[in-house]
């Protein structure tokens, strides 16, 4: 198996190359703008990559010849990297022919029904989610044989100070020591995925040949008060220090409860998404 992984000096970009190369696969990944980040990457190939320069994906591709992608860049609401980027992405790799694997989220819903399965169409209501939406349905038309795979919240084992962890596990400790302003929103509900489960199950859609789309989320619908609390608790903080609050009280824009369903996804991937009150288990 030869894979290519987009976006792998990213927090799911590191385990995915992790765990291929841990696997035995030849495995090649790329970086925009940061290649100290993968000094630990042993194992994988690198190449540098801007979604934004047309052409640019074409010529990495043929340096690889892949059998697989994976696309697990992240440009957040900057819409040529996550949305025409991605476009390019599944344009070249079908003229590859390459297995192609997106990863999209649940920021392309709005939360007006809660409860979203694989079924679901977006409906966005952030610049984010309009991005990540105009993506995965281009992908679905442009590479029909393609798995798009939606997440949530992703976390990762921490560390101390919060280095390493996730974003959302870095927010966590700088609100605890007090070196960030800012709340945990108690009415903001996901349901989040530890990043070993979703690189299992992203490798898992990259070797298989169902298309179409896959819900890749953890079992516990969580409000971020609660998921930082857990967070904290694993990590020997104190949680009286973890500021609550209300997102409906702020002009933020942005969905507040989302719940990706899973159900159908776990049918074809053997890999378990576990809840967050298991992965975040203090012993």
């Amino acid at each position: 198996m030869k894979v290519l992984i987009i976006g792998g000096s990213g927090f799911l970009g590191t385990e995915l190359v992790r765990r291929a190369t841990a696997a035995g696969w030849e495995t090649a990944a790329t970086y925009c703008s940061r290649p100290d980040g993968i000094a630990g990457a042993a194992g994988a190939s690198w190449h540098q990559l801007d979604l934004r320069s047309p052409g640019h994906i074409d010529e990495v591709l043929a340096a690889v010849a892949p059998s697989a992608v994976i696309d697990a860049t992240s440009g957040g609401s900057d819409w040529a990297v996550t949305a025409d980027g991605s476009i390019r992405v599944a344009m070249a790799a079908t003229r590859r022919g390459c297995r192609l694997v997106h990863v999209s989220s649940d920021a392309v819903f709005s939360g007006s029904r809660i409860h979203y399965d694989e079924t679901c169409l977006p409906d966005p209501v952030t610049a984010y989610g309009a991005a990540k939406a105009a993506a995965e349905t281009a992908v679905r038309l442009l590479a029909p044989t393609a798995a798009v795979a939606r997440t949530s919240l992703i976390i990762g084992h921490g560390g101390y100070g919060g280095s390493g962890g996730s974003v959302h596990e870095r927010l966590v400790h700088a609100l605890a020591a007090g070196t960030r302003d800012g709340v945990l929103f108690t009415d903001d509900i996901r349901c989040p995925v530890h990043v070993e489960d979703l690189a299992s199950a992203l490798l898992e859609l990259a070797l298989s040949d169902h298309g179409g789309m896959f819900h890749l989320a953890g079992a516990d619908a969580l409000s971020r008060h609660e998921l930082g609390v857990l967070i904290a608790r694993r990590d020997g903080l104190d949680t009286a220090r973890l500021p609550a609050g209300r997102r409906a009280d702020t002009p933020m824009p942005g969905a507040l409860d989302v719940r990706l369903d899973s159900g159908a996804t776990q049918e074809h991937v053997h890999t378990r998404l576990r809840g967050a009150g298991e992965f975040l288990h203090v012993q």
